[in-house]
């Protein structure tokens, strides 16, 4: 199997290249990275070699020779290496920079404010408590999900952008699982309810789900 893909099951960056590559299509081999485990896995040689940032997710395609990380760089990188009948991506070039301005807004302005590093070293540098670790992920991503209700009032469909998944709905669904996660109302987020919900009837969402991945726990 040429593709590998290096991730964890909870992991939201992960998780949007599962949903690529079950959307593409695409068989891939799944080598879970446990980021807490014997001080985090991330942390150790091998992987480093694979990633030096030593964080997930991490693409290997065997057949190309290319080792890739960052979630939306892979998922772009599949969208155009195998493009086939589902394009992850529209046609024109303004559409494209709407769909990665909703992707941006998740992945570089969102998640990072809670990822487990982030969290983990306030709570090393200020001995915050758990509950003031999740009342900062909630805010952010409170905040954050409320400019992008916002946006989608004049694109969404189905789904963020009319009646086909792009890479926003596939950044969308993750962060939406990990606002659920941390006890984020949902309720201000009727139109984001609503495209969840769609690409939850879809089994390349559901299939890349953290709950049926094999190092859930």
């Amino acid at each position: 199997m040429s593709l590998k893909l290096y991730g964890y099951w909870r992991s939201s960056a992960s998780y949007r290249v599962r949903i690529a590559l079950n959307l593409k299509g695409l068989e891939y081999e799944y080598i879970p990275v446990h980021l807490t485990a014997d001080g985090g896995q991330q942390h150790k040689p091998d992987y480093i070699n694979l990633n030096p940032s030593e964080l997930i997710p991490t693409l290997v395609d065997d057949d190309e020779d290319i080792i890739l990380n960052q979630s939306l760089a892979i998922i772009e990188y599949l969208d155009e290496r195998f493009p086939g009948e589902c394009s992850l991506m529209p046609v024109h070039a303004l559409d494209r920079a709407r769909v990665r301005m909703i992707a941006d807004d998740i992945a570089c302005d969102i998640q990072p404010l809670g990822n487990l590093r982030v969290v983990n070293y306030m709570a090393e540098r200020w001995d915050i408590t758990e509950e003031q670790k999740q009342v900062w992920i909630r805010h952010w991503i409170g905040l954050g999900l409320k400019g992008i209700e916002k946006r989608l009032q004049t694109t969404a469909a189905d789904y963020c952008f009319g009646f086909d998944v792009t890479l926003a709905d596939i950044c969308l669904v993750p962060q939406v699982y990990n606002a659920k996660r941390v006890g984020l109302d949902m309720t201000p987020y009727p139109v984001i309810n609503r495209i969840v919900n769609n690409c939850m009837e879809l089994d390349s969402f559901v299939k890349a789900s953290p709950e049926y991945q094999v190092d859930a726990q």
